[in-house]
């Protein structure tokens, strides 16, 4: 029944978006941001949008929100701004900086709650719009947002333990690669909700690739009867894969998130599944979201969140999924 409601409800998101307006767009100004650019855009007045995330260097999964959020920037005549910081201090900071700005609605990942509370109360305050994306979900509206864009961590966690309870898995590693990110923490809660076997957590630095896969490695190295990785993100799937090597480890490495390298690595065998959030979405959605409810005071789901995933992906899918992410938009 979740998977029904969470496709109809992107169903008729998506319709909603394509029926609202044109293709196309203009130029925005980057700082420390980036912006869309290309031809005609949307009737509407021109809006101003800063996304503030919690990425860290080399991780490709924002490469993807923001080329969702781009596109859709394009048709709905909104300039586009984009700022990261992998600390809390540093994205509410950047949360400031984009309130000083004036910007008509503000897009934030939740991944270090509590320090986004303050300055997301002063968005309020200033009667500017936010969106949630990616995580913190439980947190969106308690803050003051219109609503959520993502999954289910929990949810997602739990297809995970399912999956490898099909495949016969007995003891898995759960690799976290931001320490104190609640959304990668609740991924590991959920694998270890429904999987029948073990679970182990270990904490990498996912911006250290070098330092992460020794730390994996070392781990396999010491526990021979691991017979499942589970890593957070597509980054440290490349990763283990190498760490599984060095640990001559029979361990098979499952990811979530994708991009080309584990589409790529899928199809060579080298990763068992991945768990798709549909990032592209995440970023299209909240910007369409915040030009609906300038432009014509919608809130997408009524202000329950919109469920971007999961959805397992095996070798299988390559076929349909390689374009798509080759050109960086799955």
């Amino acid at each position: 029944m979740r998977t029904a409601r969470t496709a109809a409800t992107l169903l008729a998101v998506i319709a909603l978006a394509a029926g609202c307006s044109g293709s196309g767009g203009k130029d925005s100004e980057d700082g420390k941001d980036s912006g869309d650019s290309g031809g005609q855009a949307a009737g509407t007045p021109r809006l101003k949008i800063a996304m503030v995330t919690h990425s860290g260097e080399g991780d490709t999964f924002w490469d993807i929100v923001q080329n969702g959020a781009k596109e859709a920037a394009k048709k709905d005549n909104v300039e586009f701004l984009y700022s990261n910081d992998k600390e809390g201090k540093g994205q509410a900071e950047l949360v400031q900086t984009a309130i000083d700005k004036k910007v008509d609605g503000i897009i934030v990942t939740l991944a270090k709650p509590e320090a986004m509370k303050a300055v997301l109360g002063k968005a309020r305050t200033a009667g500017i719009p936010v969106v949630t994306i990616n995580s913190g979900g439980e947190f969106s509206t308690r803050f003051g947002a219109l609503g959520h864009i993502g999954q289910d961590e929990s949810v997602a966690g739990e297809a995970v333990g399912e999956e490898l309870n099909r495949r016969g898995k007995k003891k898995a590693l759960c690799v976290i690669h931001e320490q104190g990110n609640v959304s990668l923490e609740q991924r590991c809660a959920g694998v270890k909700k429904t999987f029948d076997g073990t679970v182990e957590n270990l904490n990498v630095d996912g911006t250290n690739a070098p330092g992460a896969q020794s730390s994996v490695s070392a781990k396999l190295q010491a526990a021979k009867d691991t017979d499942a990785v589970v890593t957070l993100g597509a980054p440290i799937a490349a990763v283990s894969v190498k760490a599984k090597e060095d640990a001559d480890s029979e361990a098979e490495v499952d990811t979530f998130d994708l991009n080309a390298e584990v589409v790529k690595r899928l199809k060579a065998d080298e990763v068992g599944f991945a768990v798709d959030q549909q990032p592209y979405l995440q970023g299209y959605l909240a910007i369409d979201e915040l030009w609906l409810y300038r432009s014509n005071a919608n809130v997408i789901g009524g202000g329950k969140p919109v469920l971007t995933g999961p959805a397992v992906v095996t070798k299988k899918d390559v076929p349909k999924l390689e374009k798509y992410t080759a050109r960086g938009t799955r």
